[in-house]
């Protein structure tokens, strides 16, 4: 490592041994070279992290959410620390009123709100499973996971009781109540009736638990606070078991980290809340400023409008994942470029003079102060005004992107790297470390880290150049995926979390992601796609003798390679008088139009989601072989080659999607 390295060495490289790959030195973050970080005393579980801050700040600002005045939202509306407290302990009650017992599971579905917050802080205050549903799973995800978590309660937001509805009635051999965050239709109550369930208005929920007090039990480390499920394989979702010692020890982990970069929270900031709290990332960092005794403010749902609602809260930490920033950073572009040429060359001059300045090691506020007051004030005034930290997860941030809004924004951009098995937050980039650009940064100062070799994909983790599996060990870790001990066993070896995703060392002990172990990747919004899954569904299409289907992270949209057949595509060719050879025909772009409706049309017929769907295709007249190393020799694909010996077409294919 260099000689400004943010880890340090803890536990040597171990040798290939009995058919075990090697593995690489276990590091971990350099501000904790003296022990982990330990929580604060009497802070054991998630309710804990909740009520030190109300006896702590009881009359700061907790949740806010903008109110609606004649037909027009106007300002955010805050309950505090002490009022929020207070309902929570009613809405613990209220459940407990309807029978549901400690260890009893609660669903939450909907967007973020308030009562979303005081639904789950109700669960911790009881020892509740929180179980957050979503319908981003795919279709019949709800009803899943209903049924697999055994949840007999559901918070829902009013527009989502519909969706809710149509688990009905197999998820109704579990599901007993249904709590509206609003108000319940008629209907609704005479379509729930017919299957002897409980539906309650928030406010009728609410007076259930008047007058009534149960005790709340105690809680311990190893309880578990959520049930998160999540995809990432072929089948099923899998239900990450993450307990109130993962989260009060990342938190510690967390507050160390920023306290050392001299960028710690503090009750004063304010928090934008729109990722989904169903999510890992989001439910963590609420979780982070609940314990700094920080405001949380929930955005409107709907992303035309998120600026509007940055303008009105005035967020001082900024979270989002790649494709809100991607689309701030269009956004500057168009601006830019509608400026005058004046506008655009002190832009540009600014721009170049701030990065140079940086790059040489000044931290962002010192390295053009000028800039930042002529210029970039604006930008920085677009995003409220007080925005200190942004930080972007779920998806890698392109580099280009990454380095202009560290220049333009006046804050610190970092970027992190976590998995729900890893409580979120595993790897995060250090304040103004220019360095540190397209890198996910080191280990955050409660676990250690090591990268596994992966010969079979060439990576080797004891070499000069690092490369191998990422592999996480500590508190952060999950409990097991729940009811599978099968893939929990797949993936939790000798105390160590394969995480599927490749790494690279750098120099500066930051971590750089290049690749994924398994034929999974997630597109830059943050979905998962199984890719061997959908080239088994699009290699129904008669006229095609094989397919590979490609997408990465800084994409939105799937595209595909295709061997046609021959004598299929002269058919068709000879039908729609398109004359040529085999090889000219597969440059025809009447035939590409062809083929892609062709691959669309199979694929809406087998449900797939609209992100798995292909926006282009490529046409090879050669079929994939060994002689050019794509396949290998049990003929399955060699998706490292094949990407780069296809990787001009590919590019061209999405310069053309993105022109659209």
């Amino acid at each position: 490592m260099s000689p400004k390295s943010f880890i340090v060495e803890v536990e040597p490289a171990v040798a290939a041994k009995d058919g075990h790959p090697s593995m690489g030195p276990v590091y971990r973050s350099v501000f904790a070279k003296d022990g982990f970080p330990q929580p604060i005393q009497g802070l054991e579980s998630c309710w804990d992290i909740f009520r030190l801050s109300v006896e702590k700040y009881p009359n700061n600002n907790m949740l806010g959410t903008r109110e609606f005045v004649n037909g027009k939202h106007g300002a955010y509306v805050w309950l505090t620390y002490k009022q929020v407290y207070d309902k929570v302990i009613r809405i613990g009650n209220a459940i407990r009123a309807c029978g549901v017992e400690p260890e009893g599971r609660c669903g939450i579905y909907g967007a973020n709100c308030a009562e979303w917050v005081m639904s789950m802080e109700a669960c911790n205050a009881h020892g509740l499973y929180c179980v957050p549903l979503y319908d981003s799973l795919g279709a019949g995800a709800v009803e899943f996971i209903i049924c697999h978590a055994e949840v007999t309660l559901a918070f829902v937001e009013e527009k989502k009781i519909p969706e809710l509805l149509k688990s009905l009635p197999k998820a109704g051999e579990y599901l007993k109540t249904i709590v509206s965050f609003g108000k319940v239709t008629p209907e609704q109550r005479e379509q729930v009736a017919k299957f002897s369930l409980a539906i309650h208005s928030w406010d009728e929920f609410l007076s259930l638990g008047d007058g009534k007090n149960f005790d709340l039990p105690l809680k311990k480390k190893s309880d578990i606070c959520t049930i998160m499920y999540t995809s990432g394989t072929t089948g099923d979702p899998k239900g990450v078991m993450v307990s109130n010692n993962c989260m009060v020890t990342l938190i510690a982990g967390v507050n160390r980290l920023l306290d050392s970069a001299k960028v710690s929270l503090n009750p004063n900031d304010v928090y934008l809340s729109f990722l989904p709290l169903a999510h890992i990332f989001d439910r963590l960092i609420e979780e982070c400023f609940i314990n700094h005794g920080a405001s949380i403010g929930f955005w409107r749902g709907d992303v035309k409008l998120l600026i509007e609602d940055i303008g009105e809260l005035k967020p001082t930490i900024f979270c989002a994942v790649p494709r809100v920033l991607d689309r701030i950073y269009s956004g500057l572009q168009q601006k830019i470029s509608a400026g005058g040429l004046i506008k655009r060359k002190l832009f540009s001059l600014a721009h170049t003079h701030k990065l140079r300045n940086m790059k040489k090691g000044k931290g962002h506020s010192e390295a053009s102060p000028l800039s930042d007051k002529v210029v970039f004030s604006k930008v920085k005034q677009g995003l409220g005004g007080r925005v200190r930290i942004i930080l972007s997860g779920g998806a890698p941030l392109a580099p280009h992107v990454e380095a202009f809004l560290k220049v333009v924004t006046c804050s610190h951009v970092l970027q992190g790297y976590g998995l729900t098995e890893t409580c979120g937050g595993s790897f995060v980039s250090m304040p103004d470390e220019m360095d540190m650009l397209g890198t996910v940064g080191p280990p955050v100062p409660n676990l250690d880290a090591r990268l596994v070799s992966v010969p079979e994909m060439n990576y080797d983790a004891c070499s000069s150049k690092p490369q191998g599996e990422v592999c996480i060990r500590g508190d952060v870790l999950f409990s097991g995926y729940y009811k599978r001990e099968d893939l929990t066993k797949e993936v939790l070896v000798d105390g160590w979390f394969h995480t599927g995703d490749i790494g690279e060392w750098q120099p500066d002990g930051s971590m750089k992601i290049i690749d994924r172990k398994k034929n999974i990747f997630k597109l830059s919004q943050g979905e998962y796609v199984a890719v061997e899954n959908l080239e088994n569904v699009y290699g129904l299409v008669p006229d095609i003798d094989s397919v590979w289907i490609y997408g990465n992270s800084f994409e939105s949209s799937l595209v595909a390679i295709v061997n046609p057949n021959k004598q299929a595509i002269e058919h068709y060719a000879e039908t729609h008088h398109i004359s040529g050879d085999f090889d000219s025909l597969c440059e025809n772009p009447k035939i590409k139009e062809y083929m892609l409706g062709e691959l669309v049309r199979v694929g809406k017929d087998k449900k797939l989601k609209s992100y798995e769907l292909v926006k282009a295709v490529h046409l090879d007249p050669v079929p994939f072989d060994m002689e050019r190393d794509l396949l290998t020799p049990t003929f399955k694909k060699k998706r490292p080659q094949m990407l780069k010996y296809y990787q001009n077409v590919i590019d061209d294919m999405y310069k053309t999607i993105n022109k659209r």
